[in-house]
């Protein structure tokens, strides 16, 4: 038969756990984002969640050419990522995560070669204090009034500091006649 640890005991056991996590590299927080990033974000961009998803479509959109990458980059918090997910002919889904610099070296290009547009068709968003996730219904074509070659879902995170909204990440996928958008998100 065992004893009943007594109450100190435990005390002394549960603030000895929490001294260890406390020092723990894995208990370290995450690093706040910058006072200033490396280009300072429009005011107008980061505002609210409305304008900087607006931000986020309008600054990958245009014909063949460079991009503003500088627009681009201050709308991510330090760390964030960009997640496509491929799905190969056997239907096996896998994503890669980039970094916002991976991003637009890879996006650059395919920019400088194709025109890209897309734009936002429905979006649905749940936001509670500082954080908040958007289901993002996109289009993409390659010139402004052509017929979509693409349509799928991006998901965002985001986060307010207090003085204006990050991107946490994107994590997107793009239909195919196997896995039609639902209904529920082209509204």
């Amino acid at each position: 038969m065992t004893k009943p640890i007594p109450k100190i005991a435990t005390a002394f056991l549960f603030a000895l756990f929490i001294s260890a996590a406390a020092q723990s590299p894995q208990a370290a927080p995450a690093p706040s984002p910058p006072a200033s990033p490396a280009a300072a974000a429009r005011p107008g961009d980061v505002d609210s969640i409305d304008h900087i998803l607006a931000a986020i479509y309008d600054v990958i959109s245009g014909p063949p050419g460079p991009r503003d990458w500088d627009r681009f980059r201050s709308l991510f918090v330090p760390g964030a990522r960009l997640i496509p997910t491929h799905r190969d002919d056997k239907g096996v889904v896998s994503a890669r995560a980039l970094t916002p610099d991976e991003y637009a070296t890879r996006g650059q290009a395919f920019f400088s070669k194709e025109g890209f547009f897309e734009n936002q068709l429905a979006a649905h968003m749940e936001n509670w204090d500082s954080i908040a996730h958007v289901w993002s219904t996109y289009e993409s074509r390659h010139a402004k009034g052509e017929k979509p070659f693409a349509r799928g879902i991006n998901s965002f995170q985001l986060m307010n500091d207090g003085t204006r909204w990050w991107i946490v990440s994107i994590y997107w996928e793009q239909e195919d006649a196997k896995h039609p958008l639902p209904e529920k998100y082209l509204k």
